[in-house]
């Protein structure tokens, strides 16, 4: 994102998408987990699979959607929805 205008310059969605979920690995990494980020359909929803700790974690549902999605809602407001998958 450019720090002037806020503008995403010439990166594709899922560039920015990566991005972000790249900003967010350290704090998952930190308690034994990891994302991956598996495809952003055409109607902007981003697929991504969780990883280590976090997969089987009963508090993955709530980091998904309100750490995960609201991050990238936010930062990215063509963002639909995000989904896990296996």
């Amino acid at each position: 994102m450019c720090e002037n205008c806020g503008c995403h310059g010439n990166k594709s969605l899922k560039d920015q998408i990566s991005e972000v979920i790249d900003g967010i690995r350290p704090m998952l990494q930190n308690d034994g987990g990891d994302i991956e980020l598996v495809e952003v359909t055409e109607d902007n929803t981003v697929k991504v699979r969780l990883q280590g700790a976090c997969k089987g974690c009963p508090g993955a549902a709530m980091t998904l959607k309100m750490g995960v999605e609201r991050l990238l809602k936010q930062r990215i407001p063509e963002v639909k929805e995000v989904v896990a998958v296996k």
